[in-house]
């Protein structure tokens, strides 16, 4: 379908879109003209914490460098800003991960700013606002006054994991499975296949959100007198943009909670009663690209539309312009998420990729089969952490000095293995070291392991989701890594696209705005302004990393179930 947006051909307003990216280690700005050329930047990056948990984040890889340790002559190094104040995670107690919001709002603002300066404009030259943001980290808050009643509660946080695992191993959750399977058989309903593989987990906000309106007594005050807002990291800087007169998140982050229903497109009656989350606390749900209201004047001094609205895996599948049925991203960052687009139906699977919205626009509706593993890059920052080495960069040519990682093998379950395996108690481990074993063959072992899983999960989505894959594109910062992609395309004998810029959740958010004001006209105007730099094709057959790989899956075999052992 056509998007909105100006006439094929027709100038589009003058003036540039602010992409924005609000991720679990960085917030990045992008000034966007209509070439896509990034014309000033800016980014906050996340402390490195102490903590026993604080390898889930804290990865850092710059856009403009790959990891040869050279910069590309094709990426842009655009004007950037970066500030020396800090967002600060924060873990008040073992297992819980917390972002305060008022420190979160004023590097966000000072993002915006920092990004418009560096682009040498003025801000009433920007035509339009897209936000992308980490998914399922939350907040709750006072409806008149507006101030919240707690931190974020991230992700990474793991407050309710005893709920959770109570509710995954209840009598009513198996009644649910079978009554569904048995209802399945018959009707041959999708949602009711989905039905029938429902578990909880921590990344979804469903029982962190129960866990706050069991445990909090000042928001179950507000609840029953109705005067308490939900949101997640996208509704809750709506409001804040707009001085609390608009309250809504998209479908895309809306899909990513674990508490929406992707079939009949609205939150979910079921899971809210089952839950007993309270229906009225969750906001209107809106288009992905939509006008959402404008930044409050007093804040950057002009009334800037607000445009786009999406999830930062969603964000970048646009970016990467992967708009057709069977286009695959592979975005390779904290962890590896792999999704592929399914059209305009969800697809369930038995082995762990779920169905999300990737966007709404208008009557459009694209949806995405998910899988992910969770620790990609969190395992190259903790090798970099024990002095491995000094840079990132240097792990590329640092496997390739050698022809084996010597018998060597790394399982990178830091917190636990999720599709195909599904373990949440697997342990992270080397398995086969030698006196004669150096660094080298430790650095060799965790970019092969990053590659066997991305193997894992590509067979997985081929088994299960019987749609042909059209292309494959790669983002994120670990997608600079040579040896990692090569290695990837020779496993699952396919073509990987790397782009010029692989910072693709700001450009998806910017993408969804400017097609929302005109700045864009429409996705094959976008598809024309995607650049590759690279694409990777297989050079190896699989049988000559086949008796590797074995190898490999023993090991991770040995690392499961290891924590429900102690």
């Amino acid at each position: 379908m056509a998007e909105r947006g100006r006439s094929p051909g027709a100038p589009g307003p003058a003036g540039f879109v602010l992409g924005l990216d609000v991720g679990s280690t960085v917030i990045r700005g992008h000034v966007y003209d209509q070439r896509t050329t990034i014309r000033g930047s800016s980014r906050q990056k996340l402390p490195v914490d102490p903590s026993p948990i604080s390898y889930l984040g804290n990865l850092e890889f710059l856009p403009t460098s790959d990891l040869t340790g050279h910069t590309s002559p094709h990426r842009q190094s655009p004007p950037e800003f970066t500030s020396p104040q800090k967002v600060e995670i924060l873990y008040p107690h073992s297992g819980w991960v917390e972002i305060d919001p008022e420190v979160l709002w004023t590097q966000f603002i000072a993002v915006i700013k920092e990004a418009v300066q560096a682009a040498g404009i003025q801000m009433n030259q920007i035509v339009g606002l897209g936000i992308s943001t980490q998914r399922a980290t939350f907040i709750t808050w006072n409806k008149t006054t507006g101030n919240p009643f707690h931190n974020f509660i991230s992700w990474q946080d793991l407050r309710a994991s005893e709920l959770v695992k109570s509710w995954n191993n209840s009598f009513l959750m198996k009644a649910i499975h079978s009554f569904s399977k048995v209802l399945h058989f018959f009707i041959r309903s999708k949602r009711l296949l989905g039905a029938s593989l429902l578990t909880f987990t921590t990344q979804h906000v469903s029982l962190r959100l129960a866990w706050v309106l069991q445990n909090l007594v000042e928001v179950q005050r507000a609840v029953e007198e109705e005067n308490c807002c939900f949101g997640t990291v996208d509704t809750w800087l709506l409001y804040k943009l707009t001085k609390g007169s608009e309250y809504a998140t998209d479908f895309s982050n809306a899909s990513s909670t674990g508490v929406f229903d992707p079939y009949q497109m609205c939150w979910s009656g079921f899971l809210t009663f089952l839950l007993s989350i309270p229906l009225s606390l969750l906001p209107p749900v809106k288009d992905t690209s939509h006008n959402f209201g404008c930044v409050d004047e007093q804040i950057l001094g002009v009334p800037i539309p607000i445009v786009a609205l999406v999830a930062d895996q969603q964000s970048a599948m646009f970016g990467e312009c992967c708009f057709h049925r069977g286009d695959v991203k592979l975005t390779m960052g904290t962890g590896t998420f792999m999704d592929i687009n399914t059209g305009n139906h969800p697809q369930q699977t038995v082995g762990g990729f779920y169905p999300l919205i990737g966007w709404k626009i208008g009557q459009e509706v694209v949806y995405l089969a998910e899988g992910n593993a969770a620790d990609t890059g969190t395992a190259i920052k903790w090798a970099q952490e024990l002095n491995l080495f000094t840079d990132a960069a240097e792990t590329d040519k640092m496997a390739k000095s050698l022809c084996s990682s010597a018998g060597v093998y790394f399982v990178p379950s830091f917190s636990g293995l999720q599709a195909p395996l599904n373990d949440p108690h697997a342990c992270a481990s080397f398995m086969g070291l030698k006196p004669s074993t150096n660094k080298y063959h430790l650095v060799r072992a965790i970019l092969e392991a990053i590659a066997f899983r991305n193997k894992q999960l590509y067979e997985m989505m081929q088994k299960e989701i019987h749609i042909p894959v059209t292309k494959i594109r790669a983002d994120g910062g670990v997608c600079n890594n040579s040896f990692v992609m090569q290695m990837t395309s020779d496993l699952i004998n396919e073509k990987i696209d790397r782009p010029v810029q692989v910072d693709m959740s700001c450009l998806g958010a910017a993408f969804l705005a400017g097609l929302a004001v005109g700045f864009w006209s429409d996705k094959e105007e976008l598809k024309n302004l995607r650049k590759s730099e690279v694409i990777f094709e297989p050079q190896k057959q699989w049988k000559e990393y086949e008796p590797n790989m074995q190898n490999w899956v023993k090991a991770v075999q040995r690392s499961m179930n290891w924590y429900s052992k102690m």
